[in-house]
């Protein structure tokens, strides 16, 4: 069974930094990419960036582009989404979401539970 637990939201204000984490278990990251999404309310859901392990390709939505770095430690199974210089609207629920291939995709089968992340202005 795929789990993916995504962790290190919080409140940070305009201008600082946070790092998200999303660790998998029965996921076999060198097969697949990671991607982080978010939501922020009476919005729709946006892609954030995503990641395939097989080639530490990246991507990013031109919103974070600059600002938020992803990267991935496979031996621990986990994926990072550092957000630097966070703006009041990147606040949302994110969330982090894998399947198996090494095309970036915008409905992956697993997800996570969602972080919230707060950016006060």
């Amino acid at each position: 069974e795929v789990q993916l637990q995504a962790s290190g939201g919080g409140l940070a204000q305009a201008g600082g930094s946070l790092r998200l984490s999303c660790a998998a278990s029965g996921f076999t990251f060198d097969d697949g990419y990671i991607v982080w999404f978010r939501q922020a309310p009476g919005k729709e859901r946006e892609g954030v960036s995503c990641i395939i392990s097989s080639d530490g390709k990246t991507y990013y939505a031109d919103s974070v582009k600059g600002r938020f770095t992803i990267s991935s430690d496979n031996a621990k199974n986990t994926v990072y989404l550092q957000m630097n210089s966070l703006k009041p609207e990147d606040t949302a629920v994110y969330y982090c979401a894998a399947e198996y291939g090494t095309v970036c995709g915008h409905d992956p089968e697993y997800w996570g539970q969602g972080t919230q992340v707060t950016v006060s202005s």
